[in-house]
């Protein structure tokens, strides 16, 4: 069976790599290469973050989860590493922590902050880990093509629409919507835990260290189509970061850069026939998630796959 997955994001190549690994003919066709999506952007520290429905959510993180915890001993740009959250109110435990082999409450909270908990999760270096998945995709026999498509494909037996915020067009689906993020990247002062510090519903503070440098961030402005850094809010930025880690007021910035998040209502991942019958399943709209949920989401289009 010979299938085109639309999209080389995170979510585009994961489904492709399981695709492809398990006997597949794969074609990935996309309008931006890996490291010119929102997916290079990205802090990428697993955490369910902008999307819904809580128990497929709660499923896909798991099986993500899992599978990057495996990936830690094998690839270099996914390590396992512990860090903590801060809350301003006391909160219950996330209904993705039963994920979490260890997640602790964080006895004595800074100031401003009345609640947090501490946790081991995958932090991943997107732009090392988006070549690795295009070298196993091509390593199975699959391609990687950049063709601006302005409608899916119809040249394969199944078509696989990973777009993120293109399903507004390939999908035509509306609900689709940008959820705009602004990191900067410093040069590695010594940190090995990651932070996240949530003050307000669209003012995220996080700090994810990496092996040669550490992402700081961010922003979360629903409907916001600016792709342009603005300065004065990588100011904000880096001064409440540095508030929690005060190692970063001395740090180079090396980079600055704003990704789009694909954000929807709910995660549609589901398989769908045109008129004429021909199959398509679309797997798109993962918020700040399509990291954490990366591989579960693969491994059900895969099972979608099968099923056709």
């Amino acid at each position: 069976m010979r299938v085109i997955v639309v999209g080389a994001g995170v979510i585009g190549l994961s489904c492709a790599v399981r695709l492809a690994e398990g006997g597949y003919e794969v074609a990935v066709f996309a309008r931006d290469l890996p490291l010119e999506t929102t997916s290079a952007v990205a802090a990428a520290l697993w955490y369910p973050y902008l999307s819904a429905p809580e128990d497929r959510v709660t499923a896909w993180s798991r099986t993500t989860y899992e599978e990057f915890a495996k990936l830690a001993e094998l690839e270099p740009s996914v390590r396992m590493q512990h860090g903590r959250e801060f809350l301003v109110e006391r909160t219950p435990d996330p209904r993705w922590a039963e994920v979490l082999p260890d997640l602790a409450r964080v006895p004595s909270p800074p100031t401003g902050f009345a609640d947090g908990w501490s946790f081991t999760s995958p932090v991943v270096d997107m732009p090392v880990y988006l070549q690795a998945l295009v070298k196993r995709l091509e390593s199975a026999g699959g391609t990687l093509t950049r063709s601006a498509l302005s409608a899916l494909p119809t040249a394969a037996d199944l078509v696989i629409n990973c777009t993120g915020l293109g399903a507004r067009l390939t999908a035509g689906d509306p609900t689709v919507t940008p959820v705009r993020g602004q990191v900067m990247t410093v040069e590695q002062c010594g940190l090995s835990e990651w932070l996240i510090a949530d003050r307000a519903p669209h003012e995220l503070t996080y700090v994810v260290p990496r092996e040669k440098d550490v992402v700081v961030g961010g922003t979360s402005q629903p409907g916001d189509w600016n792709l342009a850094v603005d300065p004065e809010i990588s100011d904000q930025i880096l001064t409440r970061a540095a508030e929690l880690v005060p190692q970063l007021r001395k740090a180079k910035i090396l980079h600055q850069r704003v990704g789009l998040r694909p954000a929807r209502p709910t995660i549609r991942c589901e398989l769908v026939r045109t008129r004429a019958g021909e199959p398509i399943i679309h797997c798109y709209g993962h918020g700040g998630s399509g990291v954490t949920l990366s591989w579960g989401c693969a491994d059900e289009v895969f099972e979608l796959v099968q099923g056709v």
